[in-house]
């Protein structure tokens, strides 16, 4: 076990995943271009985030591979590649752009095995994803909610470091494509991550924190801030199940309801819109299948339905805190 930031447990996944399968490829924006330096070392500059740093001189040009700025380009080749038998890992730098190839996601990688035969399509398309930098609505956004939505995708939202490593080995090792969610704000905080092969299975959660009087379910960088709230309430003896799904395709239902069923309160937190999102999602699912375990309404602590804003006094508005979350588990308590 070594301590590793979220930054450098992906890049360790990459050069382990990339090791042990020929067959993987690193494909997008920057991947291998752009760095060097006086002593003449070719090296990748790893994208804005530094993500696939180092993979350039141990793999080479014909498996790091640098493309023009067209997501729609990067994809498309990644689907042509998965279908040639190859297991391509795309960069899209951030997930605001998916529109620009949202048509080879949508229509294309989620649907090869379906309409081809049971065809492999074992696609990982990384994407940055998050608020937190002033960096605007553009830049700035978290799709897991839309992306979830699609049939024939999984998609990948890791908290932590170790889990980081150990799904997107998983992620690159399975045959359907995988979205695979990084959030900005958490790259670089560090836990202990094993230094070898581990993979973490899709559909099965994590209880963070345990509890007996509130549910509380978070995702990505609300993992954190729901763990200060939580942590805050239990000096006080509110104690609260911590439940993150870690994947949102396939969503780890059961984690979710056994706990619900304990408790018979819910709490939500998602960093997504409300309308049509997760948080709507799992508050639908406990009202349709844990109805009669309810002691009271479930919340949902998400920012408004609006784009991001700029302003870093609006951002921090915009965005679900610890305060929040702790407010909404007390005025679930209060019911």
């Amino acid at each position: 076990m070594t301590k590793k930031t979220m930054r450098e447990a992906i890049n360790a996944a990459l050069h382990l995943e990339m090791e042990r399968d020929p067959s993987v490829i690193v494909i997008g924006e920057d991947v291998s271009g752009g760095a060097g330096g006086s002593s003449g070392e070719r090296d990748a500059a790893g994208g804005v985030f530094g993500l696939t740093k180092g993979l350039l001189p141990k793999f080479g040009d014909q498996r790091v591979i640098d493309t023009p700025i067209s997501e729609a380009a990067i994809i498309g080749a990644a689907n042509g590649a998965a279908l040639a038998g190859l297991r391509p890992v795309a960069e899209i730098m951030f997930c605001d752009f998916i529109g620009v190839c949202f048509d080879q996601i949508l229509n294309q990688a989620a649907k090869f095995r379906f309409m081809f035969n049971g065809a492999r399509a074992p696609i990982v398309i990384r994407m940055t994803v998050g608020a937190g930098r002033s960096a605007a609505a553009q830049h700035s956004q978290i799709l897991h909610g839309l992306l979830s939505s699609i049939p024939g995708l999984k998609v990948v939202l890791p908290s932590n470091a170790y889990d980081a490593k150990g799904l997107l080995l998983q992620a690159i090792r399975d045959n359907d494509p995988v979205i695979f969610l990084e959030h900005k704000m958490l790259y670089n905080d560090a836990c202990e991550v094993p230094d070898g092969d581990y993979t973490i299975p899709f559909g099965e959660g994590v209880l963070v924190r345990e509890g007996k009087h509130v549910t509380v379910v978070a995702t990505g960088q609300m993992v954190k801030l729901a763990c200060v709230a939580v942590d805050k309430l239990t000096a006080e003896g509110i104690s609260c199940d911590l439940v993150d799904p870690r994947t949102t395709s396939p969503l780890d239902e059961e984690l979710i309801l056994e706990s619900l069923r304990e408790t018979g309160r819910l709490v939500v937190v998602d960093e997504g819109s409300p309308r049509c999102g997760l948080a709507s999602d799992i508050a639908a699912l406990a009202v349709r299948r844990a109805f009669s375990s309810l002691r009271a309404p479930v919340v949902t602590v998400t920012p408004p339905h609006t784009p991001i804003p700029f302003a870093p006094e609006l951002e921090r508005e915009y965005l679900p805190d610890a305060a929040r979350i702790e407010q909404a588990i007390r005025s679930v308590l209060a019911q």
